[in-house]
């Protein structure tokens, strides 16, 4: 089966973005065995750091534009923060990224070209609501929950399209009052337009799992500005979008798995996970970068095992990722602010494995919002056939990192008492149950699901977020102008940086 074989170097519980892969950072272990070896060295028109969508779309378009590429990825893997789980046969989940929906234009470009088709989110019957514990339930296709004070929470949520608006997003440090709103966090804006209630707890659980924070770690420029990023040159970004599965950013998901289109990409350009120079492979894993140095006819890119000799190189990691790399002559101090003032987010993705999906028998579609200490937003992650049934949820921001205090068990046991309560006792009996935290994978993601901006530093140097330094570029969703944190923003990116690229090399 084609999809079985494309998934067939994914490791088991491995992990995760982005936007894009990782491949920097200074390693606190002793580097690989090969690398103790005289490294390798190759030359090329463009070396790219990372392979992750973001990296790869940049390398697929120089390749197809004539340049010769060289793709440097830190993990023995491609996908960056996407990642595949096999659960059962030749059935996989997904672990990291996975969601895709309207005006996600590129990203699904991509899937086509690589062979990878969608299928909807299962939306069949109504949403559970937990809160003050009570359990209620509301429309899945779109309604609002029938407790006054929550409802009257997302239609709030609603209104900050209005000043979403007003943010352009390729330049979203100069919108109006772009400083007074980048001192002010959402939490803030929450306080002051959501009661104390479980209305306030519901909302910051739907914002710990679009950002991994609580929202007093979020500056409302940066706010307002992944909202009008949730669109496309015709459709402007709203937060409904953003929130919803029908006709919402969480819509459809990609047969295969959303890692399956990197696989795809890598295979085509020639993937090898670890440094060589043999002909035909440009995509090499197993090598973090650890220095860029660049002079006035070129570039040169250390990596363990490998050094690349390039006209031009593109780092498309995560930005706190990108400022560990060594680089000579320096950062300016102001791209150097930005990297280190994008933090990425604290999430955790728990997924449940079933015979069935029993949930679906009793009218629900696995999607639930509560105020419950952990698996506050749900969904069900089954493969297309429904079998087996698979229960995800996200844990992010606070409430992440006080559970991960606990022993594994006890986390298990937690957050299957939260899926029973949501969807019944049946939910106590999984035949396999495995968490993802993007903390433990700090070394090359970071964190998750994406970086944001602390506040007062989009207003104050989100003006370096896209600009290269002499033949330094810079790639990954973050940078994107639409669907910023997202892997349609991830593909925007390294399509854009292409052109820059190959503007400057000719």
């Amino acid at each position: 089966m084609e999809d079985q074989r494309d998934s067939a170097n994914l490791n088991r519980r491995t992990f995760i973005g982005a936007a894009a892969a990782s491949a920097a950072v200074l390693a606190t272990e002793a580097a690989p065995s090969f690398a103790a070896a005289k490294p390798k060295t190759r030359k090329a028109d463009v070396v790219i750091v990372g392979a992750g969508l973001s990296g790869l779309t940049a390398a697929r378009r120089l390749v197809a534009a004539g340049r010769s590429v060289v793709v440097l990825e830190a993990r023995d893997r491609v996908g960056g923060r996407t990642l595949n789980e096999p659960i059962s046969g030749s059935e996989i989940t997904e672990i990291g990224g996975e969601y895709v929906g309207p005006t996600q234009d590129r990203i699904l470009a991509l899937a086509k070209e690589m062979g990878v088709a969608t299928f909807p989110v299962y939306n069949t019957g109504v949403n559970v609501l937990v809160a003050d514990g009570q359990r209620t339930f509301y429309p899945s296709v779109p309604g609002l929950p029938e407790k006054p004070d929550i409802a009257a929470a997302i239609v709030k949520g609603f209104e900050l399209d209005k000043l979403a608006a007003k943010v352009p997003v390729k330049a979203p440090w100069t919108a109006p009052d772009a400083a007074k709103l980048d001192k002010q966090t959402l939490g803030q804006w929450m306080t002051a337009n959501i009661p104390q209630t479980d209305a306030y707890r519901v909302f910051n659980a739907a914002v710990n799992s679009v950002w991994g924070v609580d929202g007093d770690q979020l500056s409302m420029l940066y706010v307002l500005f992944y909202i009008a990023s949730a669109g496309n040159k015709k459709t402007a970004g709203s937060f409904g979008r953003l929130i919803s599965v029908q006709d919402g950013s969480q819509q459809d998901r990609f047969v295969g798995g959303s890692q399956l289109i990197s696989t795809r990409v890598a295979d085509r350009l020639g993937w090898s996970e670890k440094a060589t120079t043999a002909k035909g492979v440009r995509v090499i894993g197993s090598a973090p970068v650890r220095k860029i140095s660049q002079t006035s006819t070129g570039v040169r890119v250390v990596a363990d095992g490998i050094t690349v000799d390039a006209k031009q190189v593109i780092v498309t990691t995560p930005p706190a990722l990108a400022a560990k790399i060594k680089y000579s002559p320096s950062l300016p101090a102001g791209k150097m602010a930005l990297l280190k003032g994008m933090t990425p987010g604290n999430l955790t993705k728990a997924e449940a494995i079933y015979e069935t999906p029993f949930w679906r028998e009793d009218g629900l579609t696995g999607q639930s919002v509560s105020d419950l200490p952990v698996g506050s937003v749900t969904f069900d992650n089954s493969p297309p056939d429904g079998t087996p049934g698979v229960l995800f949820a996200f844990v992010g921001g606070s409430a992440e990192k006080n559970w991960q205090k606990l022993s594994a068990a006890d986390r298990r046991a937690s957050m299957l008492a939260s899926f029973a309560t949501l969807f019944g006792p049946k939910a106590l009996a999984p035949t396999d149950y495995f968490e993802r935290d993007w903390d433990d994978d700090q070394e090359w993601s970071g964190g998750c699901p994406v970086s944001h901006t602390k506040p007062g530093v989009m207003s104050k140097y989100g003006k370096y977020l896209r600009t290269s330094v002499g033949r330094i570029h810079f790639a990954g969703t973050e940078t994107s102008d639409y669907w910023t944190g997202y892997m349609d923003g991830a593909v925007r990116s390294g399509e854009r940086v292409a052109t820059e690229v190959g503007n400057a090399l000719r």
